[in-house]
């Protein structure tokens, strides 16, 4: 019997041993990924502060946007401008990133009447459209659209808008300044005037273009012809020079709609500019404050207290020698004085003894 039953388990092993090999593979696959086990190894302090992350502009508690206009008339922006005809693999910003829109290799947005960017599927532009709207003349060829390089508008486009965020990364501390959204202009007379026209064209949104922007690059500076960087970090390191003409606000109003004439607006750039400079510079003000005076401030702080303490004992010192010297002298005098005056005549009297 006992035979029997050792016959039985080992028949029903190899049946279990049999129906275990011919498991499929994805659900070995499977068993395996449940059996893995990962363990997430926080970072440590010392790689934290080596490697900080940057917070993006969502993910804050303190933020402030702006809108600027950059005249490429300017010296500090003219790297986005010339050269205005490409010259081999030189090319200025708006070259470059017409020929990404056309191709559809970066979206293009709407510009709305309000002026605000919203970068959502509903508003992206098509680029056949776009060049209709400007009247830019192309060719399509098996539904690929072709421009020919003379018939790009890039001297026409004479300034860019952009959308700045100021904002604070309480994670690593830091003070921050991104462009978030950047708008060619086109610059047009009309068909029975001379005046020029400004002509927003469509949004691009930084952060889809930043990639892009790391394959071009541009001169910056004029006194050194070898000296280049890309386009984003052009922008990355606000290498621009740009007028406020805007905020985000409750009621959406840009500085001419609410200033009353140029020198108003003038005086409110300067006043939003403070703003900014204030915070930043109050920032480490308020934080030292909360957190107590650095080592090296309470040190020199210190330090200043001695050498005042050391001037007022020298000045203390020197007063009292002084006091001395003065008392010593009207003491001679006194005792001058009353040699000479003792040519009086004394007067003795001798007592007697009786």
């Amino acid at each position: 019997m006992k035979y029997i039953s050792r016959i039985l388990l080992v028949i029903c092993i190899s049946l279990l041993g049999q129906n275990l090999s011919a498991q499929p593979p994805k659900r070995k696959k499977e068993a395996a990924a449940k059996k893995t086990v990962t363990v997430n190894v926080p970072m440590s302090e010392r790689a934290k502060a080596q490697y900080p992350v940057t917070a993006t502009p969502g993910e804050v508690v303190w933020k402030r946007d702006v809108y600027r206009t950059l005249d490429l008339k300017k010296e500090k922006n003219a790297s986005l401008y010339y050269p205005v005809e490409p010259q081999g693999e030189n090319m200025n910003l708006f070259t470059y990133i017409f020929k990404l829109v056309v191709a559809g290799d970066i979206p293009a947005y709407m510009y709305n009447l309000d002026g605000n960017e919203s970068f959502v599927a509903e508003n992206r532009v098509s680029p056949k459209e776009m060049l209709d709207d400007y009247g830019i003349y192309y060719e399509e060829k098996n539904g690929t659209l072709m421009v020919d390089q003379s018939d790009i508008p890039s001297g026409l486009v004479l300034s860019y808008y952009i959308k700045e965020s100021n904002f604070f990364d309480q994670r690593t501390a830091t003070y921050n300044r991104r462009v978030t959204a950047i708008c060619p202009v086109l610059h047009k007379s009309g068909d029975f005037t001379t005046e020029v026209v400004k002509y927003p064209m469509f949004w691009l949104n930084f952060d889809e273009i930043s990639p892009a922007l790391n394959n071009q690059k541009v001169m910056s500076s004029s006194y050194n012809n070898v000296s280049t960087m890309t386009l984003n970090d052009y922008f990355m390191k606000n290498c621009y020079d740009g007028e406020i003409y805007k905020t985000v606000n409750l009621r959406n109003l840009s500085l001419n709609q609410y200033c009353k004439d140029d020198s108003a607006v003038k005086k409110e750039q300067k006043n939003i500019e403070k703003q900014l400079s204030d915070f930043r510079g109050n920032l480490w003000k308020v934080q030292m404050a909360a957190e107590g005076k650095d080592s090296t401030e309470v040190a020199a702080s210190d330090s200043i207290a001695d050498k005042k303490t050391e001037q007022a004992v020298k000045e203390e010192k020197t007063k009292r020698t002084t006091k001395k010297k003065s008392d010593a002298k009207a003491s001679k005098k006194s005792t001058k004085s009353g040699g000479k005056s003792s040519g009086s005549p004394r007067v003795s009297v001798r007592r007697t003894r009786r």
